[in-house]
This record gives structure tokens, C-alpha cells and sequence, in this order.
């Protein structure tokens, strides 16, 4: 039995200029055989899906593309032009043969493809060409007799359909009769047939300029996405032997040696081994404020190096860069439909063919029922039919979503895809994590209070139980005893105790570091110690106990600071009428000092699965966005209808929950929530432009107030409306909180910039 040759494919689809194109392209291939999981992004211009090649050669779907009048390469190959697009004759207007000439096969990759003017376009050719032909049509009017200058219309008319038609057909042998080309085509013979050419001829023109506007449309949505992979340099100067050379920035590989001179964009992500200087970060995260960098440091890949010359080393490859990854993932964000989208997909198919009915019934009932005249109501009906095309309708959502994800990419907030915007737009309800969210989630130690021997003791103790710990608290501890010149001592038997501390053997003694609830699990505590150990906490600072074989040997004091902006944004989001949480470990008089500080709700002594409760409980009645680090609270993460994720350019930010603040940036999450707000109200309004526009000129149309050019203008007209006022969101500025749509404005400085703390699952929280 032969092999199933069977995989996910992947090709770049050219020539896509609204929802009604995708679902050309999806119709095109979905009815072959083998094919599953169909998947078209418009403005990514992708076409993904499974094919059993037993069944289907991937040679055959290009070949089904092509037919209905798209470009289709493989992925990674140069885009192709589209050869059945609306081009006139070959030499019927100059500057055909140029664009049409091959392309060298030397220039073939993944090089992006200069943008074309619109005269240079083949559907800019198509404007130029059938107005000139009307143009002259109507000059002739002037000098010839009428009935000649009649037939000049019926040439221009005929002229300009023939392109229309042939796709039309096409997508008829494609199994897809119900498109704007067939409709145009009908449309333009019928008013042939009735004896109105100038108005056939008319219509052919503004369908023209409907399709070449609804181009340059879409193709400013795209260079908006296609803007970000541009911020990564080409070339890099690698250190090799001792010397300097230049190379091509994808090849770059991970340990390799970069110099980024002052001015020069970052072309990786890496780490400075050598140099000072401080880098602009704005084009990756939105910060305006420059970041000084030092040995040690991360820069990320399209980041700008102001002061001096820096030595990086490579951590990342080309395609795993931050740029690289955020491209990846607004791409990828525009396969995961919102519910509205799926919703109009569906009534779309039903829309359309309704119309059609009724236009069939408008053309015979009155003259079949009432003796109407034939000429007058199948005119009529003509204009309905262009009228019923559902391209605004369809694209109405998609332009929106593209252009949300494309702002948030500018300003630091992913989001993926519509699902999780429409979702992020109905939140009534906020839950932080408080160590790294609401916190830098880099303690510093206060105080330490000693019951057995001195401070360094302490100290060598505790650091040694949390020699080598991920979690901010040992981390502190550690950082502490290294400050103080305080040598660890070799431990074994070492363990994380979840939630609640760590512990390991020293000199054949157990020494544990733990929470004030594990020692009181221990019978460790007495009233004195528990009164010195509210002190502290009721000051909002967490303590740790060391124990020894079980006996309290001192404590230890430490506090995490709120964020500069976490009051602000707690205020922003009370503004936008959403209620805050704070869910935490930590005790509750911490927990209370740090949330009545920020006029915070708070929930405490939460261990991991409690935090998953909790959120269980508000969304039983609630819509809940959930903030957190992207490890440590991925489970509540997942259970929020909304999971988002601290981190500036961290693997975690980008990769887990449903979304990524870049800029660590408390005040950014009502930013995200006005821009999906302001979303679907853009959603909202290009639904009922889409609507009602047809509404109006239907019934218009029924009572012979508005013609065939008008209903042309409804149609195309309605599209580039759509489109232009889903491109308003580009303008949208998420960290405004008072201005909706208007002209980008420098970001408010901002200094909190510590990167949340990342430990795994499996690695014990102290708060």
C-alpha cells in the first residue's frame, strides 16, 4: 500500500484586495480532493492547508489559484504576479509589455517586492484604459451622428468587460457563479440589450476605479504590517579572526560576535559583552525613552544604538528575533477569526443568492402581474444585482482586525487574533498577579531580624538554601548575602517546596527557608515570633523564615516595590467602569498594604490552584482578562476568557497566553482594552455602512430613483469606505486615554522597565 503523502502547506497568494478575494481563493482549492483545513489570510496574502498529495498535487492547487486569477508561489519563493487580473489586451495600453516581462531568476527568494504606483498596476491600467475609451466615446458625440457615437459606447463597454467576464467564468468553473464579476458581467450585457451603452459603459468605468481604490486599500493595510520586518537591518558587522566583516543579517548565527556602531540599528537579538551606550528601544516596544545597556544586558533585534559602540553577542537567529516573532504573530493573529467575522462569513452565502432571487422576481412579477413595461424593470433589476455583491460586508471585520494588530505591534500589545480582541473588548473585569505585574518582581531585602547567632550566619544559611533559585525572593536573598561578602555553603537534598519555600541539607542538617505558613505547619512558631512577624507585614513587606532541623533561627524582611504606573492604570481601568483584583500568594497584610496603596481589590495566601479558583469564580459571572507573568500563572492564565502576558520581547510574552505587554507597562492593559473597545466599535460602524448603504439604494433602486452607475458606486463605494475607516485604527493611540482615533503622539516617558521574573510550573512561588 503506497504512502500517504500527506502534510501542511504553505504558498504566498498575490492579487487579494478584500474578503471576497479570500473566499475566492478558499472556494477555488476547498472543493479539491484531499484538501482539509483551508486556512486564507488577506492581508498576510497566505494560503495554508492540509494536502493529501496522493490525491491532489500541490502543482493542481496552484493551478485552481491561477485559474480564478490570482498569483501563487511557494513559500519562500519571490511572490508572483498575478496573470488573470484585470489587465487589458496585450499593447491596448502602454506599459504592459514592461510589467509583464520576466522576472531574473537571480532575484528569486523571499525579497520583498517593491510596491508598484497605481498607474503601473495592472487594474490602474484598467482605469486609465476604459476612461479614456469613455472619454473618447463621449467626444464623439460631439462630431459624429448619434448612432455611430452609440456604438463608440458599446466598444468602450465591450472593451472593458472582457477581463471581468473571463475571470467571472472562471470562477463559475469553479463551483462560485455568485460573484461581483459575474454580477458586473450580467450587468453590463443587460444594459446593452435595453439600449443604455453609455450607462454600461459608465458602470465599467467606476467598477474600475472601485477595484483599483479597494487595491490601494488594502495594500496600505499590509505595508503597515510589512513595516516591522523592515525595522531589522540587512547586513551585520561580524566579528571573524580577529577582524571585521559584513554580512547578511539572516545568517547571523546564535555565539557569534556583532559591533553596532552609534546611529546603527541592533540587527539580533543578543546580549552586550562589551560597551556602554544607551539604545532606543520605540521601534520594538513603543518606548521613547533611550535604556542604557551595560555587559550583560539584552538588545533586541531593530532597537536603535544612540551613544557608543557596542559588542553583541548573537543569541537568536533571524527567524526567532523579536522582530521576526512579532510579524510571525500578527500574521498568524489574522487566522483566528473573530465570531463576528465567522457570522457575516455565514449570512454572506445566504445574502448573496437572496438577492439574486429577489432580483429575478423583480424583473418578471410587474411586468408578468401588472403589465409593467420589460425594458424599465429588468434595468432595474440589473442594478439590484450589483447592489447584492457582499465584498464590504465581508471585508468589514477582517480591515479592522488587521489594522488592530498592526497598532498594538507598534505600541508593545499583541493580541492574538480577532477571537481574542472581540473577547479583550468585553472585559468587565481585571485580575493581576502581583509579583512582576503589579511589582517590579525584584525584592530587595529590608531587614533581618536574628534569634540564633549574628546576621552574616543568617544570611549563609538562607543564600545557601537558595543557591541558584529563578524565584525573585531567593534571587533577593542571594543578592543580598553576595552584597554583605557572605560565602554559600555546599548543600544536598535540595527541594522546592511549592508555594510555600525550599530546603536542603547542610552538614547533614536540614535548613529550610519558608513562608510564615510552612513554619506554623511545623509547630515553629510562637506568639513573640508571630507578633515581630506581623510588624512586618502589616509595613507591606514579605517574610521569609530560616529554620534549622525545625527551629526558628531569624527572619528575614523583603519587599517588592509597585510599579510606577500600577495606581494609574488601576484608575484607568475603574475609569473604563472594569473591576482589578490582585491575586497573590503573599499574606494578607502584605497583599492589603500593596493593594490599598494602588485602591486595589486583593485576594492572598493564594497557592497556584487557588489562583485558578479564583478566576473560575469571576467568570462564572464576569468577563475576565487575567495578568500575569506567562509561566508562573499560565493555568490562570488559560482559565481567564482573556490570558495576557508580562515581559518585554521575552520568548514567554510572546508565546504563551492569549496576549503580550512588551513595555511592562501596568497603564498598557486599559490600553489594550480601549484599542479593542475602539476595534470593535470600528467593527461595529463599517457593519452598518456595509448595510446600510445596500438597505438605502435597494429600495431606491425598486422605485426607480437611482440607476445602474449608482449602484456601482453603492457597491465599491461601500467597500472603500469600509476599508478607509478600518485604516483609521492605524492612527489609534491605546495609550491616550482620552483620544479615540487622531495622529500618533510621543509616549509618555516611562523608567519601569525590569523585566517579570520567569520560573516554571514546577518551581515553588513564595508569593
Amino acid at each position: 500500500m503506497a504512502d500517504r503523502s500527506e502534510g501542511r502547506r504553505e504558498w504566498r497568494v498575490t492579487g487579494m484586495d478584500c474578503g471576497a478575494c479570500a473566499a475566492k481563493v478558499r472556494g477555488a482549492v476547498e472543493r479539491l480532493p484531499g484538501v482539509e483545513g483551508v486556512d486564507v489570510a488577506l492581508m498576510a496574502e497566505r494560503l495554508r492547508l492540509t494536502l493529501d498529495a496522493d490525491q491532489t498535487s500541490p502543482e493542481r492547487i496552484e493551478k485552481a489559484v491561477r485559474d480564478v486569477g490570482f498569483g501563487i508561489a511557494p513559500k519562500g519563493a519571490r511572490p508572483e504576479k498575478p496573470k488573470g487580473g484585470f489587465v487589458l489586451p496585450d499593447g491596448a495600453f502602454p506599459g504592459a509589455e514592461e510589467e509583464s516581462k520576466p522576472e531574473d531568476d537571480n532575484t528569486a527568494g523571499t525579497e520583498t517586492v517593491p510596491t508598484p504606483s497605481w498607474y503601473q498596476t495592472s487594474k490602474g491600467r484598467l482605469v486609465l484604459g476604459t476612461g479614456a475609451l469613455l472619454a473618447a466615446a463621449w467626444a464623439s458625440r460631439l462630431v459624429v451622428p448619434a448612432e455611430i457615437a452609440h456604438w463608440a459606447f458599446v466598444l468602450a463597454t465591450l472593451i472593458g468587460i472582457v477581463p471581468v467576464a473571463q475571470r467571472a467564468f472562471a470562477m463559475t468553473r469553479a463551483g462560485m457563479p455568485f460573484t461581483i464579476e459575474m454580477l458586473m458581467t450580467i450587468a453590463a450585457g443587460g444594459a446593452l440589450v435595453i439600449g443604455e451603452p453609455e450607462e454600461a459603459a459608465l458602470v465599467v468605468f467606476l467598477f474600475a476605479v472601485g477595484e483599483l481604490l479597494e487595491g490601494i486599500s488594502a495594500g496600505k493595510a499590509r505595508d503597515s504590517i510589512r513595516a516591522l520586518s523592515k525595522l531589522v537591518p540587512k547586513t551585520a558587522r561580524v566579528e571573524v579572526g580577529g577582524r571585521t566583516r559584513e554580512v547578511s543579517a539572516e545568517r547571523l548565527q546564535v555565539g557569534q560576535i556583532v559591533q553596532v556602531r552609534p546611529g546603527d540599528r541592533m540587527p539580533c537579538d543578543g546580549e552586550v559583552i562589551n560597551g556602554t551606550s544607551g539604545v532606543d528601544e520605540s521601534p520594538v516596544t513603543g518606548e521613547s525613552v533611550p535604556i542604557l545597556k551595560e555587559p550583560g544586558a539584552e538588545v533586541y533585534a531593530g532597537s536603535i544604538n544612540a551613544e557608543a559602540l557596542l559588542r553583541v553577542r548573537v543569541t537568536k537567529a533571524a527567524e526567532d528575533n523579536t522582530i521576526a516573532r512579532i510579524v510571525r504573530l500578527v500574521e498568524e493573529a489574522e487566522s483566528a477569526r473573530a465570531p463576528t467575522e465567522r457570522f457575516i462569513d455565514r449570512f454572506s452565502r445566504v445574502y448573496m443568492p437572496a438577492v439574486v432571487g429577489a432580483a429575478l422576481l423583480v424583473a418578471i412579477v410587474p411586468p408578468l402581474a401588472f403589465g409593467q413595461e420589460w425594458g424599465e424593470w429588468i434595468y432595474r433589476t440589473l442594478a439590484l444585482l450589483l447592489i447584492g455583491c457582499p465584498c464590504a460586508l465581508v471585508i468589514s471585520v477582517p480591515a479592522s482586525i488587521t489594522s488592530a494588530l498592526s497598532t498594538g505591534a507598534r505600541n508593545g500589545l499583541l493580541m492574538k487574533g480577532g477571537a481574542v480582541i472581540e473577547a479583550a473588548a468585553r472585559t468587565t473585569h481585571v485580575a493581576f498577579d502581583k509579583t512582576g505585574t503589579l511589582t517590579h518582581g525584584k525584592p530587595r531585602v529590608t531587614d533581618v531580624s536574628v534569634l540564633t547567632g549574628d546576621e552574616d550566619d543568617l544570611m549563609a544559611l538562607a543564600a545557601s538554601v537558595e543557591a541558584g533559585a529563578s524565584h525573585p525572593l531567593g534571587q533577593a536573598i542571594c543578592a543580598e548575602a553576595e552584597r554583605r561578602g557572605i560565602d554559600v555553603a555546599a548543600t544536598t537534598d535540595s527541594r522546592a517546596l511549592p508555594g510555600k519555600g525550599a530546603e536542603a541539607s547542610i552538614g547533614g542538617v536540614t535548613v529550610c527557608v519558608g513562608s510564615p505558613r510552612l513554619a506554623e505547619e511545623r509547630g515553629a512558631i510562637d506568639d513573640v515570633l508571630r507578633r515581630r512577624i506581623a510588624a512586618l507585614e502589616a509595613e507591606g513587606k514579605t517574610v521569609v523564615i530560616v529554620l534549622r532541623d525545625n527551629v526558628p533561627q531569624g527572619l528575614i524582611a523583603l519587599r517588592d516595590e509597585p510599579r510606577a504606573d500600577a495606581a494609574d492604570a488601576v484608575a484607568q481601568l475603574r475609569r473604563l467602569g472594569i473591576s482589578s483584583v490582585m491575586l497573590t500568594g503573599d499574606n494578607s497584610r502584605t497583599a492589603q498594604a500593596i493593594a490599598e496603596g494602588l485602591g486595589i481589590e486583593q485576594r492572598s495566601e493564594l497557592m497556584p490552584e487557588d489562583k485558578v479558583t479564583a478566576i473560575r469564580e469571576l467568570t462564572s459571572d464576569a468577563r475576565v482578562m487575567m495578568i500575569g507573568d506567562g509561566i508562573n500563572d499560565a493555568p490562570a492564565l488559560a482559565a481567564a476568557h482573556v490570558g495576557v502576558a508580562m515581559g518585554s520581547g521575552t520568548d514567554v510574552a510572546l508565546e504563551t497566553a492569549d496576549g503580550a505587554i512588551l513595555r511592562n507597562r501596568v497603564t498598557d492593559v486599559p490600553g489594550k482594552i480601549r484599542l479593542a473597545r475602539a476595534t470593535m466599535s470600528n467593527i461595529r460602524q463599517n457593519i452598518a455602512i456595509a448595510l446600510g448603504l445596500k438597505a438605502v439604494f435597494l429600495v431606491t433602486t425598486v422605485l426607480g430613483i437611482t440607476g445602474l452607475w449608482i449602484a456601482i458606486l453603492a457597491d465599491t463605494g461601500a467597500t472603500v469606505l469600509v476599508t478607509l475607516n478600518a485604516l483609521r485604527l492605524l492612527f489609534f493611540r491605546p495609550s491616550d486615554p482620552t483620544d479615540m482615533v487622531g495622529p500618533a503622539t510621543k509616549q509618555t516617558p516611562d523608567t519601569d522597565r525590569e523585566t517579570a521574573s520567569v520560573t516554571t510550573p514546577l518551581e515553588r512561588k513564595h508569593t
